[in-house]
């Protein structure tokens, strides 16, 4: 016992110990998200500095561009030296744009930007000034402009501004950098230790399989050891109940047999005890005519009521046993049977005994409805077509008069099985006796058609020697559906196995 506690005490340490493995990998795995998303971050802004640094050198250089070659027209009045002063002035507008995106709303660099953004408008107005006053012929006013040093001025504060603003740059992209590196030393240690914790889960599970496949080998050594004698525990069971179930069979028989003997004595003597009340009643009559004052009116009485009643519940008493007798017997002779599988085309079968029918049918309003593509059967042909044969009889026997009457019969194959149903619209059946109707003896509703209540178990025994099962769905007022389920191929287990 305390071995057994050990085992189990371990094996449940085992499986905690993967359970904190595996969420100490889950926690790694979230760690590692956590920072690829800072690492896209960080790489993001770093893109952004660098962005940003290219749009202040650029501000710078269309600023000189532009400079360059309005010195350059001032000078030589030639207009190919413009060509940089408009490309500057075409493309300036849309720099300080984007750069004005890219750069924080507040603090030191929006100030400076805002200042080199002034500085700049001041240097394009200037330039644009000179160039138009040197295109319309006043060339001197242009030059005091260029003289007054306004323009030098705002270029050099473009200058100065854009230094700073550079040198801002520089340091971030330099504290951008740093933090990606520690970030990136953070990523790899959690990925190492990812590493590492899964190894000692793959070493741990390695050593739990290992283990279950020992004790998965020991159960199935020790369940075979089992199985063979269960194997021969359940031969042996067989056996018996074959032999049981012949020797029932036999019994059935005798009994019936045996049974039948008496049951035609009391049937004869009943018909002479009717002979000889027939007697009595001619010789009663001839007294009433000669003497009737020595006829009793009870006498009359019992000759001619009393005496016929009781002979006639005799014989119906001994009807309806003689009926339960031949109904025994046809059952221990199905039991007795052989069973012989053949290919049985159920469409056809059904269509069969829909004709036979035709006429009960057709004189209540009913009709029967074979689903053609019903799949065959590989079974024994007398006992389908019995089964077959009194679902449908008894379908048509319980139809509702207050409605037409329709019978519809339809199949199909599921796996190695087949399933059919026998559904009508008739009286239906309550739900307490969907299983009581199979029993011996046992019927339900109202009693208003022949039978001895033999039927539908005669039925389900032969489902049953057909490897099949059998049952009931209906509702009263709506009609009943009967399910039947049998092997596609039957493989019936022969009596002989019974004297093994």
């Amino acid at each position: 016992m305390s071995g057994v506690l050990a085992k189990s005490s371990a094996v449940r340490n085992e499986i905690l110990m993967l359970i904190l493995g595996f969420a100490a990998l889950v926690g790694v795995a979230g760690a590692t998200v956590w920072l690829v998303s800072k690492s896209d971050d960080f790489n993001r802004q770093v893109a952004v500095t660098l962005e940003t640094k290219n749009e202040i050198v650029r501000t710078l250089s269309l600023a000189q561009d532009a400079e360059t070659g309005q010195r350059g027209y001032l000078l030589t009045d030639e207009d190919r030296y413009l060509r940089p002063y408009r490309r500057a002035t075409d493309q300036i507008a849309e720099h300080i744009r984007r750069l004005g995106e890219l750069i924080a709303p507040q603090g030191p660099q929006r100030d400076d930007f805002e200042a080199l953004r002034a500085a700049v408008k001041v240097k394009f107005d200037e330039l644009s000034e000179t160039v138009g006053l040197s295109t319309s012929g006043k060339r001197d006013e242009a030059l005091a402009i260029v003289m007054s040093d306004r323009g030098r001025e705002a270029m050099q504060q473009v200058r100065q501004l854009v230094a700073q603003m550079t040198t801002r740059e520089d340091q971030t992209l330099a504290d951008r950098t740093e933090d990606a590196a520690r970030l990136s030393n953070g990523l790899l240690a959690v990925v190492v230790l990812g590493l590492l914790i899964a190894g000692a889960l793959a070493f741990v599970a390695q050593m739990l399989v290992r283990r279950q496949t020992r004790v998965l080998a020991a159960a199935q050594t020790e369940l075979a050891q089992a199985n063979q004698g269960l194997e021969a525990a359940v031969t042996e069971r067989t056996s018996e109940l074959l032999a049981a179930n012949a020797e029932i069979q036999r019994f059935a028989y005798i009994v019936s047999h045996d049974l039948r003997a008496p049951l035609v004595n009391v049937m004869g003597f009943t018909s002479e005890l009717d002979a000889a009340r027939g007697v009595l009643k001619e010789q009663l009559d001839e007294l009433t005519e000669s003497v009737p004052d020595k006829i009793r009116p009870e006498t009359r009485e019992a000759v001619e009521v009393d005496l016929p009643e009781a002979i006639g519940f005799i014989r119906t008493s001994t009807s309806k046993m003689d009926r339960l007798i031949n109904a025994i017997l046809r059952l221990s002779r199905e039991g007795r049977r052989v069973v012989t599988p053949e290919s049985v085309s159920v469409t056809d079968m059904a269509n069969g005994i829909a004709a036979t029918l035709h006429q009960q049918t057709t004189a209540v309003g009913a009709e029967i409805v074979v689903d053609p593509a019903m799949p065959a059967l590989v079974t024994d042909r007398l006992s389908i077509e019995q089964i077959f044969q009194n679902l449908i009889e008894n379908a048509v026997k319980y139809l509702d008069p207050a409605r037409p009457g329709r019978i519809a019969i339809r199949g199909r194959r599921v796996g190695p099985q087949v399933e059919y149903a026998i559904e009508d619209n008739g009286r239906g059946i309550d739900a307490r006796d969907h299983e009581r109707v199979f029993e011996l003896f046992r019927r339900a509703g109202a009693q208003d058609q022949p039978g001895e209540g033999l039927g539908l178990a005669f039925v389900r025994a032969s489902v049953r020697r057909l490897g099949g099962t059998i049952s009931l769905t209906s509702e009263p007022g709506k009609g009943s559906t009967f399910h039947l389920t049998f092997p596609a191929v039957l493989r019936p287990q022969t009596e002989t196995q019974a004297a093994a």
